[in-house]
């Protein structure tokens, strides 16, 4: 493989720092600049009691990765004239009417479900004894066989954080979107993920059931000394609050799909769908449509990946690389899953990056991500960089 040593030396370096330190158990990552893989890799055990080794097809729980797809599909019926964004969610469920403290009844729009402007929010960011605590509301990652129209009905009871449109709040909407969806199309969300993105885009191991168990990497947590295997289901902190995980909530056929976390893929086929849409979208999306996407649409009130990052439909968006303190370039697409991942799109560079992880949550906001990003770009643009020094904007 065509390959720049310092590049591939950096990266393997953050790497096996992130193994050795016991911060990592497992990870594949690939890179991608214009098209081409310049570095793939896949490092440590996919399931370290058995002394499994990591392997570049292993299946992982992809936690919120799914979002993007599940946005993808949503725009795709916004270009097909099926939904329309500026349309309330009571369009399409007449019975999803969650209030607000002083008890009136918004209306929440589907354009504030993509851009986590409703209002709703996830247990995991409630302290403990919250009223999302309470309701016993899942994140779409606990609760094997529990039905969404169950976990919606529990979610409408609790009151919206403000008032629609007014401010910005990681929440289950893509979860209730997956339901609108569900509506619109009278069929499932897999069904039209699998119609509408996976399956035009060839990716034969992304969807919402593992198609080869023998290939799911085992889930682990960050514990002190080494991270723990998840069993069963275990709470993790995770800010204010801890994220609920049961991992065998993927193998479970009633679980319900969730559009926010639901997902299950692999490395090279979360590649490829970061690849189509640097690309312009083709052939599950036109470019106006992804351009829409990749539009910071709620403004320096989110915040979402810190200071500099706005929010588009299905990812963080960078606004201010200076303020973000990242050698990306302005209009980088980045997010990751809790289950331990990050990717991002660098439109500028033209690069793509896909570091799927086993652990939690190392693989999303530990320094591993922070370590990953700078050996890429060689610190900020040296001339040692990707093929080339990168230019970071402004």
């Amino acid at each position: 493989m065509s390959l720049h040593n310092s590049l591939a030396s950096r990266v393997d370096a953050a790497i096996d720092s992130a193994i050795a330190d016991n911060r990592l158990v497992g990870t594949v990552v690939v890179v991608a600049r214009n098209g081409e893989t310049v570095y793939r890799r896949a490092a440590g055990f996919m399931d370290r009691e058995a002394g499994q080794v990591m392997q570049e097809d292993a299946i992982f729980r992809l936690s919120s990765i799914t979002k993007p797809f599940v946005a993808a599909a949503a725009m795709r019926f916004v270009e097909l004239g099926v939904i329309a964004l500026d349309q309330p969610v009571t369009r399409w469920l007449p019975d999803f009417r969650p209030a607000l403290g002083d008890g009136s009844r918004p209306e929440i729009t589907l354009h504030q479900l993509l851009a986590h402007t409703s209002g709703l929010g996830y247990r995991f960011s409630e302290a403990e004894g919250s009223t999302y605590h309470r309701l016993d509301i899942s994140d779409g990652l606990d609760q094997p066989g529990l039905a969404l129209d169950e976990n919606l009905r529990r979610l409408g009871e609790a009151p919206l954080a403000y008032p629609p449109g007014t401010a910005w709040r990681y929440s289950l909407g893509l979860d209730v979107l997956g339901a609108v969806l569900e509506a619109a199309a009278s069929k499932s969300l897999p069904e039209i993920v699998l119609e509408h993105v996976t399956e035009p885009l060839g990716l034969s191991d992304t969807g919402f059931v593992v198609t080869d168990p023998e290939r799911l990497a085992a889930a682990y947590a960050q514990a002190p000394g080494s991270p723990e295997r998840m069993a069963g289901t275990v709470a993790v902190p995770l800010w204010q609050g801890a994220v609920r995980f049961a991992p065998d909530r993927i193998l479970n056929p009633e679980s319900y799909a969730s559009g926010g976390a639901g997902m299950a893929g692999t490395a090279d086929d979360i590649l490829i769908f970061l690849e189509a849409i640097r690309n312009g979208g083709a052939p599950i999306l036109k470019s106006e449509t992804v351009a829409i996407m990749m539009r910071d649409q709620v403004g320096p009130q989110a915040a979402t990946q810190g200071p500099g990052w706005g929010f588009g439909y299905g990812w963080a968006v960078l606004s201010d690389p200076r303020l973000a303190s990242t050698p990306q370039a302005k209009g980088t697409l980045q997010w990751g899953g809790v289950y331990g991942h990050t990717w991002f799109i660098d439109p500028v560079n033209q690069l793509s990056v896909v570091a799927l992880t086993n652990t939690a949550f190392e693989g999303m906001v530990g320094q591993f991500v922070n370590d990953l990003r700078d050996a890429i770009y060689g610190h900020a643009g040296s001339p040692n960089s990707v093929e080339q020094p990168v230019y970071s904007g402004s």
